[in-house]
């Protein structure tokens, strides 16, 4: 199943909620989540409302909703753009993955399917690191992290992760110098599969703490740089 299909886009399902704004709002979410709108891109009202074809009006409470959610900012006289994390969004990404992941990890389910999933998922980020593709390594990290919850059965988690997973696309951008910054997780991510397959779920609810502690350090630091 291609990437983007497990990510969850949801662009491709219009019919019944194509001129909302909580549907448009997931629209927008998803296409930062899937690395298409970068850190400082300038949401065009006008362009926006024709492509997606809505109301400015349906497209300002998406904006709305967004702004709430640290998605995007509104500049005065200016527009609205996609934001760019700070070291303390990253943070409270932190400690929210903190909390939900090792949870799902410990009392999910863990189905036949969802391991097989997983191991596709994890082919996929080795075969990028070999490939030296940055993008293609985020985005397998993605899926997988987004596979972990899905454990969990909860269609609430589900969508907070969404929204988790679209602030981390947007940190990611800001590692941009730093290239090598997946390949080290690429190794953790198998780990995790294979202690998930071996039934050792304190061992890979452990070692996800440790691993989302170490990426939230590098992160910081790099900000801070």
């Amino acid at each position: 199943m291609p990437m983007n299909a497990l990510l969850g886009n949801p662009t491709g399902q219009t019919a019944e909620h194509a001129h909302t704004g909580a549907w448009i709002a997931t629209v927008l979410r998803s296409r930062i989540a899937d690395g298409q709108l970068t850190p400082g891109t300038k949401l065009s009202e006008q362009a926006l409302s024709v492509s997606l074809g809505v109301s400015r009006n349906t497209l300002r409470e998406a904006f709305s909703t967004l702004v709430s959610e640290g998605m995007v900012k509104r500049i005065a006289n200016r527009g609205v753009f996609v934001a760019s994390p700070t070291s303390d969004d990253v943070r409270e990404i932190y400690r929210v993955r903190r909390m939900i992941e090792p949870a799902a990890v410990l009392w999910g389910e863990v189905s036949p399917s969802a391991l097989d999933a997983m191991d596709a998922i994890v082919v996929e980020a080795t075969a990028a690191r070999e490939a030296g593709s940055v993008s293609r390594m985020a985005t397998a990290n993605q899926v997988l992290h987004r596979a972990v919850i899905a454990m969990s059965g909860s269609a609430s988690l589900d969508t907070l992760m969404t929204r988790v997973l679209a602030q981390m696309r947007l940190v990611f951008h800001g590692m941009a110098s730093a290239p090598d910054f997946h390949t080290h997780y690429v190794h953790r991510n198998v780990a995790l599969v294979d202690q998930l397959r071996a039934g050792q779920r304190t061992e890979a609810a452990e070692g996800l703490r440790r691993y989302l502690n170490a990426a939230e350090t590098e992160l910081l630091g790099h900000l801070d740089a």
